[in-house]
């Protein structure tokens, strides 16, 4: 009889334990399910930290001790170093600092001394911080912590330093993937920045001031906030719609992680609002479901695919009075009044109207106009969203099939084996650099490996390719599908600071 006991106690507890497992990977499984992270599998680290089944905090009590176990060995320090140049300081009068002496210094004089003409500037160190989302080594940190660096390493938890190779960036979005070549890293698994809550606890963690990794704790205090910081720093496809929290964020805390209480990301953090720099109060993570979409598509494509509606809107009580009345407005409810349809868009096509008032996409309500752009963006060209609207006092239900920044459905990718020919690191020029230069765009020559650049022509780190046989170049997407389209191509562009146009001709016939 005690024998069949202890027999039927040990089958009861396997079940039991089977069950348990079979709950938690559950969990897992739906909360992993992007970019770099494979299904189902639970990083040593979480497993270290002790999370199990016996693992919940008790109601009512806040203990932050085993999410930061489980996050501390994810989250790197990232140092750069972008190498000394020659560049051109032909700025307009306008945007020159004032020459401070007056009629008593010519201006010409002092630009020379001073340097506002061709100028040398030396060599710059920075750093930031990262967050490991595989076990072999892929890390999402902010695009502004890697911007134009020359060379980047990455410094783990446990002070093992590796070089990192940027693999993708978007200032658009102020994300950036890199990667480091190793293997079995503890890394973080996504949460859902969706179910984050205003009031909830919340942890930073990264590397402020040149710090070792600190922590800090805070609430969401806001979410889909929009300070307009990359639309007035990139360009005017800035995406925003930011968390805000009360959690203590310095500089070098850009690209870190914003963690909940079950040690899951749920944001990048990105940005503190300071009168000095230093933190006062408030910070800015951008959220890990926007995250998610743009790590998986720099991955796989190489940039980001983005879908389009094609719509300015303002939120129903930010209207003033009289474009109410040019409106023809009466509505008085939540939701955003569409007050511009751009032409051939997928709002057009969809039937949507300036004056219409969107209440939701796809069943999730919208009242800032934030709130709509975070929508959207999570979805590439050629996906179709249901967009519930009012006109004239009757509600319509219309789907729109989103198109890409050319006005198709096509999935615009980054022919990295193309690019590889020509043997050169390259990044997109800067929109903010590139209207400063007069130009609608370009590629910069960041470093010229062994290659056909190498081998074949005299050009230099640094140069800005404009043209491929005569055909416009305004981005690496535009590059890699002319040097994939031809067996010999000239490549034109020009040197920063230097009037002259270059042409480099190029065979890419294999030896």
């Amino acid at each position: 009889m005690k024998l069949k006991q202890v027999f039927s106690t040990v089958a009861i507890s396997a079940v039991t334990a089977l069950g348990v497992m079979w709950g938690y990977g559950k969990i897992v499984k739906n909360s992993n399910t992007f970019a770099g992270q494979q299904i189902g599998v639970i990083p040593s680290n979480y497993k270290l930290a002790g999370f199990n089944e016996n693992s919940n905090t008790p109601p009512g009590a806040v203990d932050f001790t085993q999410s930061a176990a489980a996050a501390l060995p994810t989250v790197v320090h990232i140092k750069t170093k972008t190498n000394a140049k020659q560049v051109s300081n032909n700025l307009g009068k306008s945007q020159r600092p004032a020459n401070p002496f007056g009629d008593m210094f010519d201006d010409d004089l002092f630009n020379q001394f001073f340097g506002r003409g061709n100028g040398y500037v030396p060599e710059q160190r920075a750093s930031g911080s990262g967050v490991i989302i595989s076990d072999d080594g892929y890390i999402v940190t902010n695009n502004h912590v890697v911007e134009n660096a020359d060379e980047v390493t990455v410094t783990l938890n446990n002070k093992k330093t590796y070089t990192a190779k940027v693999i993708g960036t978007d200032p658009a979005y102020d994300l950036a993937v890199i990667k480091i070549e190793a293997s079995s890293l503890p890394f973080l698994l996504y949460g859902n920045s969706d179910e984050a809550k205003i009031g909830q606890w919340v942890l930073a963690i990264g590397y402020p001031l040149n710090l070792e990794t600190t922590v800090t704790a805070g609430i969401i205090s806001a979410k889909a906030r929009s300070l307009g910081l990359n639309k007035t720093t990139k360009n005017n496809s800035a995406v925003e719609s930011f968390i805000q929290t009360d959690a203590a964020v310095n500089q070098g805390n850009s690209g870190g992680a914003l963690i909940n209480t079950n040690g899951q990301l749920i944001g990048i953090n990105s940005a503190i609002a300071s009168p000095t720099g230093y933190y006062s109060g408030y910070s800015y993570a951008i959220p890990v479901n926007i995250v998610k979409k743009v790590v998986d598509d720099l991955i796989k494509y190489g940039n980001v695919q983005r879908g389009y509606l094609g719509v300015s809107t303002a939120n129903t009580y930010d209207i003033p009075q009289e474009q109410k009345e040019k409106l023809n407005l009466s509505y008085t409810g939540d939701g955003l009044v569409i007050t511009e349809v751009v032409g051939a868009s997928a709002a057009a096509d969809a039937g949507l109207k300036k004056g219409d008032i969107i209440k939701s996409v796809n069943g999730t309500e919208v009242t800032v106009p934030s709130e709509l752009q975070e929508l959207v963006t999570k979805f590439k060209p050629g996906d179709k969203i249901t967009v519930a609207y009012s006109r004239g006092g009757k509600d319509f239900t219309s789907t729109a099939t989103l198109k890409n920044r050319m006005g198709n459905f096509e999935i615009v990718k980054v022919d990295n084996a193309a690019l590889s020919k020509l043997g050169a690191d390259f990044v997109n020029l800067d929109p903010k650099k590139a209207k400063e230069m007069g130009i609608a765009g370009g590629v910069v020559v960041k470093k010229i490996n062994d290659g056909a650049l190498k081998d074949q022509t005299r050009m230099r780190d640094g140069f800005i390719i404009i043209k491929v046989n005569e055909k416009d170049v305004r981005s690496k997407e535009d590059l890699s599908k002319l040097i994939g389209e031809s067996k010999t191509i000239t490549v034109s562009g020009f040197y920063p600071g230097y009037d002259a146009l270059y042409d480099y001709p190029i065979s890419l016939e294999d030896e």
